[in-house]
């Protein structure tokens, strides 16, 4: 029987992996965003992973769904690094809040303060390893990247503040979005997160 339950967990994994590779190359362009930030909901298989089978496997899943990515990335690595810090940020707090009160209710709770660490957390990470790579290791002058934030909003000053108007509310309302769809589709897949 626990042989049973360990090949259907990898065998959901697996499909829980295949289904964020796919929604990660549906992009979606956002008018009052600079164009080289895209909405995507690949998040939401690696928070279904979290929520059935705790954090780690949120975190494995967006690892994985980053390493496969990287094939045929046009950021070399940097994007995917960023993706997988953000997106394991978010499966990580939101599935361990949700092992706590492990309800449709809790998912609405684990979602947000999921998605509220993820928006957080990427002002210093965006600050002080993506961006700093996109400049010394991609080539991208900062001042290009300034240019662009700019071209929304002539009087921001600087990156820090660029990420801070843009980037933080951005990641927090993708956060959100993928909770909402959780609490849509929890009703068709809930039986996962009961199994013995």
């Amino acid at each position: 029987m626990e042989v049973n339950n360990r090949t259907k967990k990898v065998t959901r994994c697996g499909m829980l992996i295949g289904i964020a590779i796919i929604l990660q190359y549906i992009e979606i362009s956002i008018p009052i965003m600079p164009s080289f930030i895209k909405l995507d909901f690949s998040d939401l298989p690696e928070l279904i992973g979290a929520f059935a089978y705790g954090p780690f496997t949120g975190v494995l899943i967006a690892l994985i769904k980053n390493i496969i990515h990287m094939a045929v990335s046009q950021s070399g690595f940097v994007g995917e690094l960023s993706n997988f810090l953000l997106g394991a940020t978010f499966a990580a707090v939101a599935g361990y809040v949700f092992q706590k009160n492990p309800t449709k209710s809790g998912i609405l709770k684990a979602s947000a303060l999921g998605a509220v660490a993820m928006a957080l957390i990427s002002w210093p990470i965006n600050y002080w390893i993506i961006y700093p790579l996109y400049y010394n290791v991609l080539g991208f002058p900062e001042v290009a990247i300034l240019q662009m934030y700019q071209l929304l909003i002539p009087s921001i000053k600087s990156i820090g503040q660029a990420l801070l108007i843009f980037n933080v509310p951005f990641t927090l309302i993708k956060g959100i979005l993928n909770g909402v769809i959780m609490i849509l589709i929890y009703n068709r897949i809930q039986f996962i997160f009961h199994e013995k």
